[in-house]
C-alpha cells in the first residue's frame, strides 16, 4: 500500500523519475549563431530551454553528458552542454562534430543523456606535420581541452592555436571508448603525424673507417699508421680577382721536405674543461755548462766618443 505513494507513479515526465533523457532535434552548426567562437572551439553544444526543464526533473548524473547519434549513417559521438538558449526543436553543435557524424544542416540527430567513466589515458594523432611546429604541444592541448567535456575514440577534434587550426584524431582512450575529461588526471601521448617521415640515418662507414675510429678511441695517442703522411698544406690553386691565370699554381714542394704530420684530437677531453698542453724542452749538457760559466757584466764596453790620439 505504501508502495503506491512512495514509487514513481507519475512517470518521468511529471516528476523526477529514474528514466533517462532521449530526444530528437534538428541539428545546425554554431556558425549560424553570431559571435559564438567559444562553442566552435570546444566539445559542448547548445540545447533548447525545454531540454533543461526535462533534465532537472530527472535523476541524472552531473556534469551533464550526452551521446549524439546519426541513425542514418550509424555514427555517434559524445559531448557536454554549454547553454540552453537554442530555438525549440533545434540544437547547435561545432562544425567538426557535424563532420564526424556526417550531418548536414537541418538533419535529425538523437540526443541521449549518458554517464561516462573518468579518463585516465588518451592518445592523439595530428592530421598534419605542421603540429610539430608547436613548442610545447602537451601544454597547448591541455589548455584547449578545457573547452571539452568528453572524448570519443575515432573522433577528429579541432583546436585553434596562434590563429591556426589543428586537427587531432583520438586514436585511443582509457578506460573506455568514450570518457569524461572533467576534473581528471589524464595521461596524454602523441602518435606520429599523418605524412611524417623519419629522418634518414647516415650510411654505415667502411670497414677501414670503423677500424680507424675504434683504434682512435682505444689508443688516441697512437694514430700515426692511420694518418695521411702525404698531406701538404696549401697545395691547391688560387683565383685572382682580375681574372688572370698568372701565378695561380702552388709553389713546388721541396724534395727533401719533412712529411707533414697531422695532429691527433684529444678523445678524452671532457666537456666544459680547458686543457693546456705544454712541451717540455730537454736541457743538454752544453746549456748547463754555459749557464755555469755565465758572469754578469763580463763583456767589453764601447764608448760613444773616441779618445783623440796625441
Amino acid at each position: 500500500m505504501f508502495g503506491r505513494f512512495g514509487g514513481n507513479i507519475f512517470g518521468p515526465e511529471l516528476g523526477g523519475g529514474l528514466g533517462g533523457f532521449k530526444q530528437t532535434y534538428r541539428c545546425y552548426s554554431v556558425t549560424m549563431l553570431d559571435n559564438r567562437e567559444d562553442v566552435e572551439r570546444g566539445g559542448k553544444i547548445i540545447m533548447p530551454p525545454s531540454a533543461l526543464d526535462q533534465l532537472t526533473r530527472l535523476h541524472i548524473q552531473y556534469p551533464m553528458l550526452f551521446k549524439l547519434t546519426n541513425n542514418q549513417q550509424a555514427r555517434h559521438t559524445h559531448c557536454g552542454v554549454l547553454e540552453f538558449v537554442a530555438d525549440e526543436g533545434r540544437i547547435y553543435i561545432p562544425y567538426w562534430m557535424m563532420r564526424n557524424l556526417l550531418l548536414n544542416e537541418g538533419d535529425l540527430v538523437e540526443v541521449e543523456n549518458v554517464s561516462l567513466k573518468v579518463a585516465t589515458f588518451t592518445k592523439f594523432q595530428p592530421q598534419s606535420v605542421d603540429f610539430l611546429d608547436i613548442t610545447n604541444p602537451k601544454a597547448v592541448l591541455e589548455n584547449m581541452l578545457r573547452s571539452f567535456a568528453c572524448l570519443t575514440k575515432g573522433d577528429v577534434i579541432s583546436i585553434k592555436y596562434n590563429e591556426r587550426e589543428y586537427e587531432l584524431c583520438v586514436l585511443e582512450t582509457k578506460p573506455d571508448d568514450a570518457i569524461s575529461i572533467i576534473e581528471c588526471d589524464m595521461n596524454v601521448d602523441f602518435a606520429p603525424p599523418v605524412g611524417y617521415q623519419e629522418p634518414k640515418r647516415p650510411e654505415k662507414k667502411h670497414d677501414e673507417d670503423v677500424d680507424m675510429d675504434h683504434h682512435a678511441l682505444q689508443n688516441p695517442l697512437d694514430m700515426s699508421e692511420y694518418l695521411d703522411k702525404t698531406f701538404t698544406a696549401f697545395s691547391g690553386s688560387g683565383n685572382r680577382l682580375d681574372g688572370k691565370k698568372k701565378g695561380l699554381d702552388a709553389a713546388p714542394e721541396a724534395k727533401n721536405s719533412v712529411p707533414h704530420k697531422r695532429g691527433v684530437p684529444n678523445y678524452k677531453h671532457k666537456k666544459g674543461t680547458i686543457t693546456f698542453i705544454r712541451t717540455r724542452r730537454n736541457i743538454t749538457d752544453n746549456n748547463e755548462e754555459e749557464e755555469k760559466d755565465f758572469e754578469a757584466f763580463s763583456g767589453s764596453g764601447q764608448m760613444l766618443r773616441k779618445k783623440e790620439r796625441k
